[in-house]
């Protein structure tokens, strides 16, 4: 199987780490593997390569918009729909996973013991439809606001999220979550997160930093939440970052779009 190449033995290539780190995370066929201890190594690079896709998801959308009429609700659906898609529905059973943990009781055993189960509970399904509705609800509103330079900033902000997450938790291993938290360190986080800042504030301004802003607070959000309710971290909870990143980075852009 593919997935079996990505724990080969091979020389260190940032090139060929960077291509497959976008294999892992998009269905693109760019079809580079390389093994997950070398790919992990640029985990502070996945915002940067994520803004390709955001740059796609916002081609949809002015396409959606100036050349088939759709309106604003209807093109912010289909621009969540083309992420989703693009990125292989990648994080969204750890956004289930991690919400069936959250709402059982008992100790941090018994949490992981859940979120790790492959069944879903109603919890995971009612925590993906309002992940999902209101992500929708705020691509509606930077479309409303003819902000369609957000739908860059927050996919790439959605991986600030995570990386950030990564850094303030404990890898819960084996899993290959665990890989990613250990090469998250403070200086390469630090790179990463002055990177993305400029890089949003060159496209949206002082919103696109209010939006990088949001996604960091996502970040820090979800890993308090983790490591109350299971101690360690997993793919999962770095799942649940992401999306919740891409949903708090919308939600400080459309309040920021008000009020700047």
């Amino acid at each position: 199987m593919e997935d079996d190449s990505y724990f080969e033995d091979e020389e260190f290539s940032p090139i060929r780490s960077l291509l497959g780190l976008l294999t892992f995370s998009t269905i693109l066929p760019i079809n580079v593997f390389t093994s997950i201890e070398y790919m992990t190594k640029l985990t502070w690079c996945w915002p940067f390569l994520h803004i390709f896709v955001g740059v796609l998801a916002a081609i949809c959308g002015y396409v959606s918009l100036e050349f088939l009429h759709l309106n604003s609700f209807f093109t912010a659906t289909v621009v969540y729909a083309f992420l989703m898609i693009i990125t292989g529905y990648n994080h969204l059973d750890g956004v289930m996973d991690m919400a069936d943990g959250v709402m059982v009781h008992g100790e941090p055993e018994k949490k992981i013991r859940v979120m790790k189960d492959s069944s879903v509970g109603s919890g995971g399904v009612a925590t993906l439809f309002l992940v999902a509705s209101l992500t929708i609800a705020g691509l509606y509103n930077i479309l409303d606001y003819n902000f369609i330079i957000g739908i860059i900033i927050c996919e790439m902000a959605a991986k600030t999220s995570l990386v950030t997450t990564a850094l303030l938790s404990k890898p819960l291993t084996p899993g290959i979550g665990s890989y990613f938290m250990n090469e998250t360190n403070i200086a390469n986080y630090f790179l990463s997160t002055v990177l993305v800042g400029l890089i949003a504030y060159l496209l949206g301004g002082l919103v696109g930093i209010v939006g990088v802003i949001g996604a960091m607070v996502s970040g820090i959000v979800i890993a308090t939440i983790a490591k109350r309710n299971f101690v360690l971290a997993n793919g999962d909870v770095l799942g649940m970052s992401n999306e919740v990143g891409r949903l708090l980075s919308l939600l400080f852009m459309v309040v920021a779009l008000y009020f700047i």
